[in-house]
């Protein structure tokens, strides 16, 4: 069964869009049917299909998340008590447990099955840079 850890470096806080190097995986890997896992080692990024043509859809995602899980020094937070790794530490988790870690995605003779304005993005929460990794494995 195929698999590959590709690494991402992050500037902080954003969507970080990986799908050229998920859809050259899956031509190199398959050339029928399949279904390939997306899978994000961390606990305060996550992973998102979502628009890739306009580039205010991932800004206002961006704002939105900002604005539901303010960060943890913020007087609407607190009641948190995980602060020892900062003030976007804890909100980072939340937003990840909101969100994903891992995606599934049928991928027809050798090409991922997204629609046309969707990309994957892997959804970074913290305010540091950060170097991720995602698991891409495929299964017949």
């Amino acid at each position: 069964m195929p698999q590959r850890t590709i690494t991402m470096d992050t500037a902080g806080q954003g969507l970080y869009e990986f799908t050229d190097q998920a859809a050259a995986f899956a031509g190199e890997t398959v050339t029928g049917d399949a279904l390939m896992t997306v899978f994000v080692r961390h606990t305060s990024c996550s992973l998102v299909i979502q628009e890739n043509a306009d580039p205010d859809v991932r800004r206002d995602l961006r704002a939105f998340f900002r604005r539901l899980v303010p960060p943890s020094n913020d007087p609407a937070m607190g009641w948190v008590t995980h602060t020892l790794e900062g003030p976007d530490d804890m909100p980072a988790h939340i937003k990840a447990a909101l969100t994903q870690t891992s995606i599934s995605i049928p991928v027809s003779r050798g090409r991922l099955a997204l629609g046309t304005w969707q990309g994957l993005y892997l959804f970074e929460h913290r305010d540091s840079p950060h170097r991720r990794q995602i698991v891409l494995h495929v299964s017949p």
